[in-house]
């Protein structure tokens, strides 16, 4: 489906680390084959956000070959000291994200910042510089580039692959700005990738949703720690 206010990026970095939560147990970390959904939005968080509104990630193509590579670390303990483990990055990596965004009706406070046009132009000018903050993916030492791109998948390695199954995968997680609920959730889906694209459902559409805690929304006030950015879209309009 296509948006008014869509935009298409590609990301890619030499590695990535969407970590399944089953191999934290023992202190090490394995990747999920394939970014999650709430890993990609946070690729686009990182380009550019507002609490105004959320990035809504509608699909994603897989370009490269999906394999892994292993590295000994030494991860610092809770109780202070190091401890050693093996963690298991995917390499070489490379995606073409498509995703839009929506107002967060969860912030009235914030009604007077809904500007589709100013955040649109904002968002796509972002991706062309890069992204405003540093953009990762999965982890801090999982550093990626963003660039512009439009959304095909005729060079993507399974192109003409059919259907995989990756089996029970973390969609994202359900933050109390989001929902609205003072809770902190977590979504279970199965994600099918199809000639190597990936077609996300919606948040509320996960069947599968766990409690983790209570959590409480944060607060903005414009002036204080919130800004309508208005400068920064008036110099953008003009191209400086």
């Amino acid at each position: 489906m296509q948006y008014s206010n869509q935009v298409t990026l590609k990301v890619s970095g030499r590695r990535a680390l969407f970590c399944d939560p089953l191999t934290k147990m023992g202190g090490e970390k394995f990747s999920y084959p394939i970014p999650t959904y709430q890993a990609l939005k946070g690729v686009l968080e990182s380009v550019y956000w507002k609490p105004t509104f959320i990035w809504v990630v509608d699909r994603v193509c897989i370009m490269k070959k999906i394999q892994t590579e292993a590295q000994s670390v030494r991860p610092i303990e809770y109780n202070g000291g190091n401890t050693l483990a093996m963690y298991t990055y995917l390499s070489d990596v490379e995606y073409v994200i498509q995703a839009h965004f929506e107002w967060n009706e969860n912030r009235k406070d914030l009604v007077c910042d809904r500007n589709e046009h100013k955040h649109f132009l904002i968002s796509k000018r972002m991706i062309e510089k890069g992204g405003r903050r540093d953009v990762f993916l999965g982890t801090r030492e999982c550093q990626a580039y963003v660039e512009p791109c439009e959304f095909k998948n005729s060079e993507s390695y399974y192109a003409n692959s059919g259907e995989i199954s990756f089996g029970m995968m973390i969609h994202g997680i359900n933050y109390p700005d989001e929902t609205g609920r003072d809770e902190l959730e977590v979504r279970l889906w199965e994600p099918v990738m199809k000639d190597g694209v990936i077609e996300f459902i919606r948040p509320d559409q996960c069947k599968i949703v766990r409690h983790l805690r209570k959590s409480n929304m944060c607060s903005f006030s414009v002036g204080v720690n919130f800004s309508l950015c208005d400068e920064l879209y008036d110099l953008e309009a003009e191209g400086l």
